[in-house]
């Protein structure tokens, strides 16, 4: 279900104080007209003139509930309409429409060009219902609770035993809750249109302990340690903390926002790559330096000191590959964001594996192996694959600002060839990706999640989301503007800042000046914020496709992208995994979302529960409920 804006049209454009509207047939003609209460002002009646322009096409059923002498009017009554080859409608009958504000005590039904019904079902809250067969459309139907003679139920069996999944979390012995200290990003950066510090805690998923069942690592904090879930030959898990009581641990505020198990020295023995990221620390900061442990085929971990580079990017995600074909696993780090600085740019990079003999050691070769990874965006997610089927493992990514953006490799050198694949010009807030061969042609295609439809950010090709950044007033700090599109007083679309008066001001205080009442900033578009003078040097960085989509590969390095169902767009996409869910041959995806950082202004994003996507080998997919998938997250 989508909406739009239809009040120019309707010819409901006049400006008023209102706190109450109802609506009614007024001129029994068929349709609803309205009135709306306006303080301090005379009330307004919208007439409904539908009738009138389709010259009388339209049908309707108006319906009148009599629940007997101890609710005369019938409230609470359900009714359901059946019609036109298994089209339906349903009414419960409360007609209370906010303070003060009660429409009329009969259910309308518009029918479009439907003269006759299958059937109306009406249910009482005395446990009867009646069944009405073959109602002719355009009358006023009186219904009575005393003809209801059939019993019915809402009841539903207590336990769903027809899902895909059924959740056994606790019955496995699972009983991990996440803590962390709950730091407010907006404090550094007061615009930002949401947290970077609340992606944790990040977990891996492999049998460290040699015992045939996979086994789970969740990251920590400095102050609340990670944690080992090791699964026991009856399907429990027994936890306990990642490293040892006493064991060198890092100091001051490191987060692990990114965690890999992979076998780093070829023993046989899954290890762990830990990529630390976040938001409280300074740029630069040590505590961004990531960490490898390895494991000893027990799962105990030892941390292996200088086997990695210096790299003090804030990080998110880590992945494994053997990119030269060198028969050791190398790895891709992503680099999220440069604390306080959102959305600068930053560089990701490939580290090669070249331990040898014991020795454990891993170079930073992105300068030769993968230039364009230098200041390539802020990377959320990545997937290894051979996108273009010559044998060489190549890497996507997706992020924030950005487009999907496509490296190719070239015999162990990446190359990127974003432009040439067909859909370098959707930018979006990219934050997971899936490969899966969906159609079964033997090519890779994917998924990407976004931030979906469900925002006060609307980016289009036309009209985009904007984020403008720069240290305008020379304080020292970073001010990132995002900005949309909106009408203005003449109901043009102009490019407006999206947050406040109030908080522009706390993030640069000249604007108090530049700004003195509400009434000014109100009508003030982007470029009377931040002027084209001042925009001069500043990063200016864009966003026209906001839904989660489906990426089709074409081959010869060509894709298409197209939206996934709108059951996948209420919420920020967050994560996904692709298999033969329900055994038919075809490849699903499970998907969890989500996102309570956002700014308050914007309000937080928590309208997903999860989604099972069924696909049908052709790319195409059907969201299950939950009742058929059993997942909810």
């Amino acid at each position: 279900m989508s909406f739009s804006d239809e009040s120019e049209s309707w010819g409901i454009t006049k400006p008023s104080f209102s706190n109450g509207a109802v609506y009614a047939d007024l001129d029994n003609d068929g349709d609803l007209d309205m009135v709306i209460n306006n303080i301090n002002d005379a009330a307004f009646v919208y007439r409904n003139n539908l009738e009138e322009a389709n010259s009388g096409s339209g049908n309707y059923l108006n319906i009148k509930f009599d629940g007997g002498n101890l609710n005369k009017n019938g409230l609470g009554a359900k009714a359901e309409l059946h019609y036109h080859h298994g089209q339906q409608q349903v009414y419960e009958n409360t007609p209370f429409r906010g303070y003060l504000s009660t429409i009329q005590n009969i259910a309308h039904f518009g029918l479009g060009k439907d003269s006759l019904l299958d059937s109306v079902v009406v249910r009482w809250q005395n446990g009867k219902k009646q069944t009405l067969k073959n109602i002719k459309a355009n009358q006023l139907l009186k219904v009575n609770i005393n003809d209801a003679k059939e019993n019915y139920t809402f009841e539903q069996p207590k336990i769903n035993t027809q899902s895909l999944f059924k959740e056994v979390t606790r019955s496995v012995g699972v009983n991990y809750k996440n803590q962390e200290p709950d730091l407010a990003d907006f404090n550094y950066q007061k615009l930002i249109p949401h947290k970077l510090s609340a992606y944790s805690p990040a977990i891996a998923v492999g049998d460290v302990d040699g015992n045939g069942y996979d086994d789970m690592v969740i990251g920590g904090t400095s102050q609340f340690p990670a944690q080992l879930l090791l699964q026991q030959p009856d399907g429990k898990f027994i936890q306990r903390d990642l490293l040892p009581k006493g064991a060198t641990n890092p100091g001051g505020h490191f987060k692990d926002e990114g965690l890999l198990l992979f076998d780093a020295n070829g023993d046989g023995h899954l290890d762990l790559y830990v990529a630390s990221g976040g938001y409280e620390n300074a740029p630069g900061s040590p505590f961004y330096q990531d960490r490898l442990y390895i494991n000893d085929g027990k799962g105990n971990f030892t941390e292996a000191a200088g086997a990695l580079p210096q790299n003090f990017t804030s990080k998110l995600c880590v992945k494994a590959i053997d990119y030269n074909k060198d028969g050791k696993l190398d790895l891709f780090v992503s680099g999220r964001v440069e604390p306080w600085n959102y959305p600068k740019p930053v560089s990701s990079m490939i580290l090669r594996n070249d331990s040898k003999d014991g020795h454990i050691k891993f170079t930073d070769v992105t300068p030769t192996a993968a230039k364009d990874l230098k200041n390539i965006g802020m990377v959320c997610d990545a997937v290894f694959t051979d996108f273009d089927n010559d044998g060489w493992p190549d890497l996507i990514l997706t992020g924030e600002w950005m487009p999907v953006t496509f490296l190719k490799n070239d015999h162990g050198v990446f190359k990127n060839v974003t432009d040439g694949t067909g859909i370098s010009d959707k930018f979006g807030w990219w934050n997971t990706i899936a490969a899966g061969d969906f159609e079964h042609n033997g090519r890779t295609d994917y998924i990407v999640g976004n931030v979906g439809l469900n925002t006060f950010y609307k980016g289009t090709d036309k009209y985009p989301v904007y984020i403008t950044a720069k240290d305008f007033d020379n304080r020292g700090t970073f001010d990132a503007f995002p900005s949309l599109f909106l009408k203005d007083q003449d109901g043009e679309l102009k490019e407006f800042p999206a947050n406040t008066r109030d908080d522009i001001i706390k993030q640069m205080i000249s604007m108090r000046k530049k700004f003195q009442n509400y009434k000014s900033y109100a009508v003030a578009t982007m470029d009377s914020v931040i002027t084209p003078e001042m925009r001069k040097g500043a990063i200016r960085l864009k966003a026209n496709m906001m839904q989660s989509c489906y990426i089709k590969n074409m081959g010869n390095g060509k894709f298409t992208m197209a939206p996934l169902p709108l059951e996948a767009q209420i919420s920020q996409l967050d994560g996904m995994v692709v298999d033969d869910f329900d055994g038919d041959g075809n490849l699903d995806v499970a998907i969890s979302g989500n996102d309570y950082g956002t700014e308050v202004g914007t309000g937080r994003y928590d309208a997903f529960n999860g989604l099972l996507l069924k696909g049908d080998g052709k790319g195409n997919f059907k969201p299950l409920t939950l009742q058929q998938s059993g997942l909810y997250t």
